[in-house]
């Protein structure tokens, strides 16, 4: 009551948002429940890598990706039911009941980094993995609620960028509390208690957002509900298509975010220290780039930028593979100060960044075409049988990477062979909605008469 209502002229960008009661507690508790998502993650995962002897002796090359695909795996039974609870009850509840959940999760992992259990921290990261798939569809679902369509592009940028953020300042925060805490475990448990309590605070702050379809009768069957709602998508086929590209995203990004822990230890032959450079670099790039979406596409859904985005992706992929090659073992591994000194480290970093930035352009016209196309009643339904499309992606990304390494595919060769797929879909794609196409070359056009 009393808030700026959406749509109002004269606003100047997309940080206005930032201001307004209707976005920025939203922001803020979207914003702390990623954080907390891979401050745990990069935190366990850095720690269980470099100190695998302390969890039992588990095999450091592969949990970076085990741990990856048992996050996912509640998107897959539990996105269906979530889509449910997004259109039929207040979504500003949810996300607060979500914040609640996220406490006692961190309790349940303050156990387990104390008692360096890796069973424990398992348990948790499904958990938080049911934390973000309770969270997904009342979040996507909440924009178009709360904002105009010519605000969506810019709201959904902040959110990516948040994302992305968060995934820097997790990672940072994560692996630095991983190498200095190895023995003093408890703090991350700490740090990750301090950040969900903060979102739960940020969420008392979300104004009330009444559910669409208060009478929905709720399926409890997750297989049955989940077709349902993939056929739901399905009747719209260009949505369906959009979705189908958000995941291939999806799986991209799960796979270079997972290998990095891998390929800075085994490939660049370097410490932990490196490894946090990586993943800050994966994680910039994606925030600028969905950033840079405004300003590119004029303020409007613009289509045009998605084949943008995939042509970048498969260039910078594909210099990553052959800058990869011929990194010689130092015998030791190599601190990020000798990681910087060698020129060709350069070329990789650059690599990583621009990959990420096309990346970024490439994902926030997509979600924000899904979001303004659906059905108001079924909306948060649709994102939920798009997060599930989102999940089975990243779980095929992770069992493609765990087969193909084990098949004696290095690291750089996965990232080549992901270049290579990305051709093949970025042109299946322009091939089954010819308008991103078609969009591109207006876009084109219009960019060369600017």
């Amino acid at each position: 009551m009393g808030e700026p209502q959406a749509g109002q002229p004269g606003r100047p960008s997309q940080f206005a948002l930032l201001r307004e009661r209707r976005y920025a507690p939203f922001f803020l508790t979207q914003l702390s429940g990623a954080l907390n998502d891979n401050l745990f993650k990069i935190a366990f995962t850095s720690l269980v890598t470099y100190q695998a002897a302390r969890f039992g002796g588990v095999d450091p090359d592969t949990v970076a990706f085990l741990i990856s695909a048992i996050f996912i795996l509640p998107f897959l039974l539990f996105s269906a039911t979530s889509g449910q609870l997004a259109d039929k009850y207040d979504r500003a509840f949810i996300m607060r009941l979500v914040k609640r959940l996220e406490v006692a999760i961190m309790l349940v992992g303050a156990y387990g980094f104390l008692r360096y259990d890796v069973h424990a921290l398992y348990l948790v990261t499904f958990l938080m993995g049911l934390h973000s798939t309770l969270f997904g569809p009342a979040k996507y679902a909440y924009l178009p609620q709360h904002l105009a369509p010519e605000e969506l592009i810019g709201g959904n940028a902040l959110v990516q960028m948040a994302t992305f953020v968060a995934i820097l300042a997790g990672t940072i925060a994560g692996g630095e509390l991983a190498r200095v805490a190895a023995d003093r475990s408890g703090w991350i448990a700490a740090v990750c208690l301090v950040v969900a309590g903060l979102g739960l605070l940020a969420s008392r702050r979300i104004p009330a957002t009444p559910a669409p379809e208060p009478g929905l009768r709720i399926n409890w069957n997750p297989f049955t509900e989940t077709w349902r709602n993939l056929v739901m998508a399905a009747e719209e086929r260009a949505v369906l298509v959009a979705m189908i590209a958000i995941s291939w995203l999806w799986f991209l990004g799960a796979t270079f975010l997972a290998s990095f822990f891998g390929y800075a230890r085994g490939v660049l032959y370097a410490d932990q220290g490196v490894l946090t450079l990586l993943l800050t670099m994966f994680s910039i790039g994606i925030g600028a780039g969905a950033l840079l979406c405004e300003r590119l596409s004029g303020g409007r859904v613009e289509l045009g930028l998605v084949p943008v985005g995939a042509i970048g992706m498969t260039l910078f992929a594909g210099d990553l593979y052959f800058a990869s090659q011929g990194i010689a073992d130092p015998g030791h591994l190599r601190t990020l100060g000798e990681f910087l000194a060698a020129g060709a480290s350069w070329r990789i970093l650059a690599d990583l960044w621009l990959l990420s930035l096309f990346a970024g352009i490439y994902s926030v016209p997509l979600y924000a075409y899904i979001q303004s196309r659906c059905r108001p009643t079924h909306r948060a339904r649709i994102i939920a049988a798009n997060n599930i499309l989102n999940a089975l992606f990243m779980v095929a990304s992770a069992l493609a990477a765990m087969a193909l390494l084990g098949a004696g595919v290095t690291l750089p060769g996965l990232y080549g062979l992901t270049a290579l797929v990305n051709v093949a879909v970025a042109v299946l794609l322009c091939v089954c909605v010819p308008e991103f196409f078609t969009r591109f070359l207006a876009w084109s056009r219009l960019r060369k008469n600017v």
